[in-house]
């Protein structure tokens, strides 16, 4: 699966160069994200972290492809209920890749308002997994859905998406994590 998605991403970096309608360039941003086990003694929180990268967005018209790959810094912490000294925290890096088509809702020359969705592949880079839970079931790679919105002005490109997993991402409990993103990002051409 990460071979094919670093083949989807250079095929639509080869593609896109041929367009008059391509934009690619560096982003940064943070994220607030909640990972949570369902273990009923523990109350999930959210941690803030950080991410960037890269992203390419070719037009076809209205509609756009937006592959992007990125760093990505994710995390979640479960207190325990009865005895707040007890909690599972979890620290991740990870190498996101997401593969997103978007339709511009207004289309201006200087200005495009945007939304757009689709999966995103994470490959761990680290990983780390402190309380009563083991890095060993932590996987290696899942796929999770993003959608949101963007508004561009001139250079500058601002998203806002939420990410969720499709599948647990921890095996043997039942878990999950949603994470909030925003990002700025500049267009270099």
């Amino acid at each position: 699966m990460k071979k094919l998605a670093i083949v989807f991403v250079i095929c639509l970096f080869a593609l896109s160069g041929k367009s008059q309608g391509f934009d690619a360039g560096l982003k940064a941003g943070i994220n607030t994200s909640k990972i949570s086990t369902h273990v009923e003694d523990y109350k999930p929180q959210t941690i803030n972290n950080y991410s960037f990268g890269a992203f390419a967005r070719l037009s076809l018209g209205k509609i756009y492809i937006q592959p992007e790959a990125y760093y990505n810094s994710k995390g979640g912490e479960e207190i325990n209920k009865v005895d707040a000294s007890i909690s599972n925290k979890f620290d991740l890096k990870t190498i996101d890749v997401p593969a997103l088509i978007g339709v511009k809702i207004i289309d201006l020359k200087a200005f495009n308002v945007r939304i757009l969705a689709g999966p995103v592949f994470s490959f761990l880079t680290e990983k780390s997994v402190k309380g009563q839970l083991t890095e060993d079931n932590l996987k290696n790679s899942f796929l999770a859905w993003q959608y949101g919105a963007g508004v561009d002005f001139l250079f500058l490109t601002l998203d806002a998406r939420m990410e969720s997993y499709s599948k647990n991402f921890y095996e043997g409990i039942n878990s999950k994590n949603g994470t909030f993103v925003l990002s700025l990002g500049v267009k270099l051409f």
